[in-house]
């Protein structure tokens, strides 16, 4: 599942990661746990700065439901929040702008 409010970053990942994968799509954290509940997607890749919750709250929420889940953080606004992202539960964290073979490296190792 990718999870960000722009439509050009969901879809870049998607190019990325090519047809190898399946996608869900979520524009916000409350769609990414209804889908997630619903789904139950092998990974999640989420941004942090998104309307109506924010990623590092819907990581929280995925988390307390499915201590297992698989999420990967994409933002551009990581930096210096490695510690909160990491207590929220996220299994990895990228740092925008998005490089392919960093994305790859991290999908990969976790799948």
């Amino acid at each position: 599942m990718i999870v960000d409010d722009e439509s050009a970053i969901r879809d870049i990942i998607k190019l990325f990661l090519g047809v190898r994968y399946q996608f869900i799509d979520a524009r916000d954290g409350v769609e990414a746990i209804e889908l997630y509940e619903k789904e139950r997607p092998d990974l999640v890749i989420m941004d942090i700065r998104m309307p109506r919750m924010n990623g590092v709250e819907a990581i929280k929420k995925i988390k307390d439901r499915f201590p297992d889940a698989k999420i990967i953080v994409l933002s551009a606004y990581a930096a210096g929040k490695t510690q909160e992202l990491k207590e929220a539960g996220a299994t990895a964290i990228l740092e925008k702008p998005l490089r392919r073979g960093k994305v790859l490296e991290a999908v990969n190792e976790l799948l």
